[in-house]
């Protein structure tokens, strides 16, 4: 993933907005001084978002994920790491929505391996499978759009992922 310094043209990650480009920078006062500003937009949508130049990471963006950065996802969601989640429904509730907000993209591939052995084992509850289906619809948003091999295997790994029925 690439440093905190964007241009016009990056797309990058702002949870919990999902996937935009930076269309440039912009000045908007706060508290009587002019601040710098990412501009942000969001494929299909009306929506935008300003982002501080001097702290985006602040604001929990990130750049988004390349082509450069699919062997290592394609590779954690092969492999399935285990997460300990919690048994208790509140308290993995927490621990999953976390991981959601967060939308670092090798956490929710763990996350998503995870839910995946757990549907396959028994079959998830409704509120699980929710988290489910979202983990994979950010992980899908960050994977669209980059046109390499490896990239379209994670895409067939995670449309399968949630074709899969309990045993």
């Amino acid at each position: 993933m690439k440093s905190s310094s964007f241009q016009p043209g990056d797309r990058v990650v702002l949870p919990p907005y999902g996937i935009g480009v930076v269309c440039g920078t912009c000045q908007r006062p706060v508290a009587g001084e002019s601040h710098a500003y990412y501009q942000i937009e969001f494929p299909n949508t009306a929506s935008r978002a300003f982002v501080p130049v001097a702290a985006p990471e602040g604001a929990g963006m990130r750049a988004a994920l390349t082509t450069a950065d699919m062997p290592h996802l394609l590779k954690r969601l092969q492999v399935g790491q285990e997460l300990n989640l919690p048994r208790q429904w509140a308290a993995r509730h927490r621990r999953v929505t976390e991981i959601l907000v967060g939308a670092d993209p090798y956490e929710l591939a763990t996350l998503t391996c995870e839910l995946r052995r757990w549907n396959i084992e028994r079959g998830l509850p409704d509120l699980d499978r929710q988290a489910f289906r979202r983990a994979i619809r950010l992980l899908e948003q960050e994977v669209r759009g980059l046109e390499d091999q490896c990239a379209q295997d994670v895409q067939k790994l995670l449309g399968h992922a949630w074709d899969e029925t309990p045993n």
